[in-house]
């Protein structure tokens, strides 16, 4: 990869991580800007040719470091009202002029070509992971189809890493096949898509382990849409390298911030007179800087800047535990690591839940 990326690493969801500078994200040493919803407004409004002329993302963000763009399937089916998927591709009505758009496997590699990150995904067929019955067998075989047709369209193989995406469901024969047949194409990394979309813990952490399983050892294996730091660390166990999730900035909305033993509801009164930082163990430039009065203070005036501060205390709260993991790896410690996190987090590892228990004892590490 041209900028280089230790692993596993945790991915923060959209463009500039809305309320991050640029100033923090250089500060918290944010390694990916996922740039999704780039996808759909480059499709809708215009092309990518303002994006080119700046030599790309890097040059039109300032951003010396890795990005990675989705292939924009999932926003055409979750944030567009009106949209249909063929074997064509993903016919939608723009939130922006109302006009019918295609998008196509072909069209959405050109313009992650034109945007020029350093990781694209292929466009996959999206359901969510609760739906069941034929369609799921129909979007698990399109997103094999559509695969290809994004390996033929990909005009940049050796400066853009595209990664395919899992399908399947919940089915495990589905998704099996997915797996079986993706891994014959040669691609750079694997995404386990379709999961953390409602289904029980118990069935998301076995689809993680039957996929993770299953794909190559050398190649990435990135887990969309998971951010939960309990999630991180059990799907780093069963062989996961990258996540993404809005998780650490939506969380900031509602005044929590992320700690060691779960979160801090920071609207609290009790929080009204404690002129301590958020986390002492913490670096970022929020717990170096604020208390958790003041931030109580500007959560009840309404003052976004209490936002901005939220989410750089939570996107650097999962940047430090993912690094935490990756020296626990290095080291050669990972499991003792396991539980110790395990007991800050929920006062005993024996306390854990149940699904956790059951996902890591699937790989030798015992909390008991």
């Amino acid at each position: 990869m041209p900028r280089c990326c230790n692993s596993p690493h945790f991915i923060q969801e959209k463009i500039m991580a809305k309320r991050v500078s640029d100033c923090s994200s250089k500060v918290l040493g944010m390694g990916f800007v996922p740039s999704s919803i780039l996808i759909l407004r480059f499709t809708v409004l215009r092309g990518p040719e303002l994006i080119q002329k700046a030599n790309g993302l890097h040059g039109f963000m300032n951003w010396p470091h890795n990005l990675l763009t989705d292939s924009g399937g999932f926003q055409m089916v979750s944030l567009v009202s009106l949209s249909e998927v063929t074997e064509e591709g993903v016919r939608f009505r723009s939130p922006y002029d109302g006009n019918e758009t295609l998008l196509s496997p072909e069209k959405s590699v050109q313009i992650q070509n034109a945007l020029g990150s350093d990781i694209i995904m292929q466009l996959d067929d999206v359901v969510s992971s609760t739906v069941t019955g034929p369609r799921v067998e129909e979007a698990m075989y399109r997103s094999i189809r559509w695969l290809d047709r994004c390996i033929a369209a990909h005009q940049r193989p050796d400066k853009q890493y595209l990664f395919a995406i899992i399908q399947g469901g919940l089915d495990a024969d589905l998704r099996a096949t997915c797996l079986e047949e993706m891994t014959k194409r040669d691609v750079p990394g694997f995404a386990i898509g379709g999961l953390s979309g409602g289904e029980s813990k118990s069935q998301f952490w076995r689809m993680v382990a039957l996929s993770t399983s299953r794909l190559p050892k050398d190649k990435p294996r990135y887990l969309m849409g998971v951010g939960y730091a309990t999630d991180l660390v059990v799907c780093v166990a069963l062989g996961c390298d990258m996540f993404d999730c809005v998780f650490p900035t939506r969380t900031a909305r509602f005044g929590s911030a992320l700690v060691p033993t779960g979160n801090l509801q920071l609207r609290k009164k009790v929080f009204e007179k404690d002129f301590g930082p958020i986390d002492p163990e913490c670096t970022c430039p929020t717990c170096q800087k604020h208390s958790r009065a003041f931030l109580h203070a500007l959560l009840h005036s309404d003052n976004t800047a209490a936002l901005h501060h939220l989410t750089v205390h939570n996107i650097a709260y999962q940047l430090q535990l993912m690094s935490a993991v990756r020296t626990s790896i290095v080291e050669k410690r990972f499991p003792d690591f396991v539980r110790d996190f395990m007991g800050t987090m929920y006062g005993d590892p024996t306390l854990c839940p149940t699904w956790a228990t059951d996902a890591l004892a699937s790989v030798g590490i015992t909390l008991g």
